[in-house]
């Protein structure tokens, strides 16, 4: 769910400023032009051969208009070269391809993807249907990519379908509770121990409603399918499942109806999640930067957005884990190598993401670079390294930090296994809004009546039915 709203925000933008394609490495001749492989060994277990020829087309190598990062990626090519100087990069930037859900469809269609092209953890099974992907399986390895037994299972499994692997990371988030320190602080609570459980959660929202002025002490989404996607977020944090092992629908039980009956209590009874409903992505993270909401479910990345394009202040921030504990949605993006390329572009493709995006202290991981170039630091994501590469990547993140990362410290410490979205996710979402809205809007609304009539539309999205 997040994905699509963030695609859909990032290709307006990108629309906006209307930029053109551009090549990182200075290069003008196109791919076809120039010689694609030359040199290597067939072996797929072989790391790339140095003096290998190949040329990579790469999407998503950031606009004109994001000046530092454009900096970065020229940067890292050239570093990238000293090691393997007869690697070509061509680097594209085409306004919303990356983000926009009909031209990555179309793409996909037309077999038009670069080399190396970016794709969220939710597109792979559509990129599987297009047939566009190349199975990376025996090309990813400890000898190419050195930090692979430290990349979180989990993480690298989303982007596996029946054990042939077709993607490497490049991103990673986890959904917990952010809360806004001034409100807490205001109210008697204490920020840097947020609300660990539903109950708790109840209670603090209660304390910061108490503040008047139009506060709210936590607030929902109802509409646009982010409903359904916070109630699923909600019952993964309280070990439940919104499609079962049977493929049937899994929330109309105790567990589903404690989500529902706890929001009618803070609602209508407690009065701490504000008179204004019926909410979307947006609109909480707005009332949040201006100071009228203590809490809501979100991803670390959200705090970047309301400070970036709402004038908040990082350090009026903090995270803990979801409510519940039991698990939490989790989501990324990375890259895929389009099918039928040969070894040597594959090698190519995968020494490049692992110096761009698997390696602790280079590429994306430059924090020191990242900080003198003007770009955040210290947010805990990307959040896929584990054992002795997490510590490492802790340390640069925390000497080079630009915001106060104790604040993140209950979200660090207190880990939450990450959990894929539900088949269909989108059409069940979509379901799911209406018990969200309904439970919101309507006082008098009946739990058994909206899980039991969500549960019916599920199953027939689901095909059970």
């Amino acid at each position: 769910m997040r994905t699509n709203v963030r695609r859909n925000v990032a290709a307006a933008l990108a629309s906006a400023l209307a930029v053109t394609a551009l090549a990182a490495c200075g290069t003008s001749s196109s791919a076809d032009d120039k010689p694609q492989a030359s040199g290597g060994s067939t072996d797929a277990t072989t790391p790339l051969d140095p003096k290998t020829k190949v040329t990579l087309s790469i999407d998503c190598m950031p606009p004109a208009a994001k000046a530092a990062e454009l900096k970065e990626w020229k940067e890292d090519v050239a570093e990238f070269n000293k090691t393997y100087p007869n690697v070509t990069i061509e680097g594209r930037s085409t306004p919303g391809q990356c983000l926009e859900p009909p031209r990555f469809t179309a793409m996909l269609k037309a077999k038009s993807q670069p080399d190396v092209f970016y794709a969220y953890f939710t597109d792979l099974q559509q990129v599987l249907d297009n047939d566009g992907v190349q199975d990376i399986s025996a090309y990813v390895t400890p000898a190419s990519v050195p930090a692979l037994d430290d990349i979180d299972k989990n993480v690298m499994d989303v982007l596996k379908r029946d054990g042939k692997l077709y993607g490497v990371p490049t991103s990673n988030y986890t959904m917990g509770l952010l809360v806004n320190r001034k409100l807490f602080q205001q109210a008697g609570l204490d920020p840097d121990s947020p609300p660990r459980s539903w109950d708790e959660v109840r209670t603090a929202a209660k304390k910061i409603a108490a503040l008047g002025n139009g506060v709210a002490g936590f607030g929902e989404y109802s509409v646009e399918n982010t409903g359904g996607w916070h109630y699923t977020a909600t019952m993964y944090g309280m070990g439940g499942d919104i499609v079962g092992a049977d493929g049937k629908a899994a929330f109309n039980n105790p567990t589903g109806r404690q989500i529902v009956d706890n929001l009618h209590a803070m609602r209508w009874e407690d009065d701490s999640m504000g008179k204004t409903q019926l909410l979307k992505w947006g609109d909480l993270q707005k009332q949040m930067a201006s100071d009228k909401l203590g809490m809501f479910l979100a991803a670390p990345d959200d705090i970047t957005y309301m400070v970036q394009q709402l004038g908040a202040k990082y350090d009026n921030f903090g995270m803990g884990p979801i409510p519940g504990g039991a698990a939490t949605l989790a989501g990324g993006n990375g890259y895929m190598i389009k099918k039928g390329s040969s070894p040597d572009k594959v090698k190519a493709a995968i020494a490049w993401l692992n110096f761009k995006t698997l390696a602790v202290g280079k590429g994306q991981f430059r924090y020191d670079r990242s900080k003198a170039d003007g770009l955040p630091v210290g947010l805990p994501q990307p959040a896929f390294f584990t054992g002795a590469s997490k510590a490492k990547d802790d340390e640069l993140k925390a000497a080079s930090a630009t915001m106060p990362v104790a604040n993140f410290k209950p979200f660090l410490d207190h880990p939450v296994p990450g959990k894929p979205e539900p088949v269909k996710a989108q059409e069940v979402y979509k379901v799911l809004d209406k018990v969200m809205s309904g439970v919101l809007t309507n006082k008098d609304a009946d739990p058994a009546q909206l899980l039991g009539d969500a549960e019916k539309a599920v199953n027939q999205v689901l095909g059970n039915q």
